[in-house]
């Protein structure tokens, strides 16, 4: 059933496409170039846009034909664009893992003064055609990369980029793959969100940014950025002296890390170090477990079963939990016994990072779905342009005269007696 399915299928859609070239010959015949532009896989195209309906692609199609012979399209060479193509305005900069042409636009704002809008449309749809004639038989889409970073004015820049996606949703359908728009202006994002619920081909076009694929600088070398490294405490920089040093209290120390690869420079201890107490100077019961680096955190913070204190505690009064370490009550006891904490408990104040954890499960923002869609085309952003590489992809009559006379010019080697 699922092969029968298959052809039956075909079999519409061939009769759609016979239908509609029968309502362009009857409208007005089509020329030899119209013949072989309308072939199965256009008009396919054309009835894809138009939801299948035979009249309305063909009316659609019939403009289309009549839009190319008024601009004059199959007389488009790229002499009339030398120096377009000298600095490198739009080219094909290359192919993708699927073999689809790879558009680059970089326009600068300072164009449009100097440049009529018609001579942009020309110089798109001729890059465009460039890039269809680049295409291999079963590829029918591109890609393309409008280059924002010359832009200061968001509205000029949608002026441009609003007339390219009309021109390909209108005359091109089906073609366009996906469209990036490389950093544009700071007001482009707010004016993009009112227009395009406008825009036909908005789906397939997304804003990102260059400056999210450079490469990430690794911190953990403090030592490495002077500026790091100044924020640090540094005891060489003070004078020695035998008051500078650890601060203490009655109940709580403050010592200094020299280590800059802490995660903080400083930690407590609640171990009583006070020197000015008044009485005896025997060395007092530990109140509690020591606070290293690693758990250096107020215990105001933690859960209640993380601020009970390890030691052999007596039974807790049920519902009272006390909010910092209690002394022991025993007044002798066996340090041995006590079991030092080797990592706080997790608590539900431990880390915000912790919520935002990337997982699989987890929604992917659209920002993200945007960076990963335009990796693969990062290397063609950054690729330099070559003129000539550029022109040797181009075919006659859209090569200019060069590519026109160069293959039929033939040089032969004559004799002194053939010349006379």
């Amino acid at each position: 059933m699922g092969k029968k399915d298959q052809i039956n299928n075909v079999h519409k859609d061939n009769e759609r496409v016979q239908a509609v070239l029968q309502l362009l010959r009857k409208q007005a015949p089509l020329t030899v170039k119209q013949e072989k532009l309308c072939n199965s896989a256009c008009v396919e195209r054309f009835l894809k846009k138009k939801g299948e309906n035979v009249k309305k692609a063909a009316k659609h199609l019939r403009n289309f034909l009549a839009w190319r012979d008024s601009f004059g399209i199959d007389h488009l060479i790229a002499d009339e664009f030398s120096a377009e193509l000298a600095e490198g305005v739009a080219y094909v900069s290359g192919h993708d893992e699927e073999s689809r042409p790879v558009v680059i636009f970089r326009i600068k704002q300072d164009y449009q003064k100097f440049h009529s809008q018609k001579l942009f449309t020309r110089l798109l749809v001729f890059t465009l055609e460039v890039a269809i004639q680049t295409m291999a038989k079963s590829v029918e889409q591109f890609v393309i990369l409008f280059d924002a970073s010359f832009f200061r004015s968001a509205s000029a820049f949608m002026n441009i980029l609003l007339a390219s996606l009309n021109i390909i949703a209108d005359y091109y359908p089906g073609r366009l793959h996906k469209a990036f728009v490389i950093d544009p202006p700071s007001l482009f994002s707010y004016l993009w969100k009112g227009v395009k619920t406008f825009v036909d081909l908005a789906p397939l076009t997304m804003v990102v940014s260059s400056l999210d694929f450079e490469e990430s600088l690794e911190f953990n070398d403090f030592t490495a950025y002077p500026r790091a490294a100044s924020l640090r405490f540094n005891p060489s920089s003070i004078p020695s002296s035998g008051k500078i040093g650890s601060c203490s209290s009655s109940r709580f120390s403050f010592t200094v890390s020299h280590h800059f690869d802490s995660v903080k420079p400083w930690y407590l201890s609640l171990t009583d170090t006070s020197s000015a107490k008044v009485g005896p100077t025997t060395t007092p019961p530990v109140l509690g477990p020591a606070m290293s680096p690693l758990n250096a955190r107020s215990y105001s913070f933690a859960s209640p079963i993380d601020r009970t204190p390890r030691g052999n505690m007596g039974p807790i009064k049920k519902g009272f939990f006390p909010s910092t370490p209690l002394p022991q009550k025993t007044q002798e006891m066996d340090h041995s016994e006590i079991r030092h904490p080797r990592a706080m408990r997790p608590s539900f104040f431990q880390s915000p990072a912790m919520f935002f954890k990337k997982d699989s499960n987890f929604h992917i923002s659209r920002a993200d779905k945007c960076r990963e869609s335009f990796q693969p085309f990062l290397k063609f952003y950054r690729r330099p342009y070559d003129e000539m590489i550029y022109r040797s992809k181009m075919r006659p009559p859209l090569g200019g005269l060069i590519s026109i006379v160069s293959p039929h010019i033939r040089r032969r080697h004559k004799s002194v007696s053939q010349r006379f």
